[in-house]
């Protein structure tokens, strides 16, 4: 059975919970040494060790992926550290919904600068180094909402499709260098996503129809791991799941 993933070094933003922590521990399974990245440096820090205790390939690196500087010293330090990265996926997004007469325009420019401004940095400090070494994979991952509109998502929405858009013209910069490109974009998984919800209303709402049919984060990490083990000659460029009990 082919396995492209072993010896692969993977970087993994939003490593901390949910579809990211999720992803790290099933790719580190498969032979990968995965480089963790997110804010909050106590949890990268606990499934580093998790990860090494059991033998597998883990670095944790506090990352801020709407500091650009730091994702650049993200990079940096998975090169000095394993000589190259193979895969980078960039999977940190927040999603605080809300109706845009509420007019929250500081969690707009939180969307932006994390869903959209954040993928793009991830995007800016890896593509030097794939470009040198002639290969790579960048997976960006979008959403459902990345492909039609929701009440209450208008703006959540508007990044997740902009996430798209970047993700295909990527897709064509990048075929002399043999870069790969892919779009995740999942449905109802059962993650921290909707804590960043402060309309208690929306959130409790939506809560209430996720529980009911969120299917759990290592379908994700399923997913992300079947792009990266396809052969170098092929390049998987979108993934769209859903629970199959999700309508929308």
């Amino acid at each position: 059975m082919l396995n492209n993933i072993a010896g692969k070094v993977i970087v993994i933003t939003g490593a901390s919970s949910g579809n990211g922590a999720a992803a790290a521990r099933h790719l580190a399974e498969c032979g990968a040494t995965v480089v963790l990245a997110a804010r909050r440096l106590d949890r990268i820090s606990a499934l580093e060790k998790e990860l090494t205790d059991a033998g597998f390939k883990a670095k944790a690196v506090q990352t801020d992926v709407v500091d650009e500087a730091q994702v650049k010293e993200l990079i940096n330090t998975t090169v000095d550290s394993f000589g190259k990265i193979d895969v980078l996926i960039n999977n940190a997004g927040i999603m605080p919904l809300a109706p845009l007469e509420q007019l929250k325009t500081n969690e707009w420019d939180q969307m932006i600068d994390v869903n959209l401004k954040g993928t793009l940095y991830g995007i800016a400090a890896a593509l030097p180094q794939m470009q040198k070494q002639k290969s790579g994979h960048i997976i960006n991952v979008s959403s459902v909402y990345g492909h039609k509109l929701g009440p209450d998502a208008t703006v959540y929405c508007a990044t997740k499709h902009a996430v798209r858009a970047l993700s295909e013209g990527l897709r064509q910069e990048v075929k002399p260098y043999n870069i790969r490109t892919t779009i995740v974009s999942p449905g109802a998984v059962a993650t921290e996503l909707l804590d960043h919800i402060s309309d208690e209303k929306i959130q409790s709402d939506t809560r209430a129809f996720v529980d009911q049919i969120a299917i759990p984060a290592d379908s994700f990490a399923r997913m992300v791991a079947f792009a990266i083990n396809e052969p170098e000659n092929v390049d998987v460029n979108e993934i769209l799941f859903r629970p199959t009990a999700q309508p929308i």
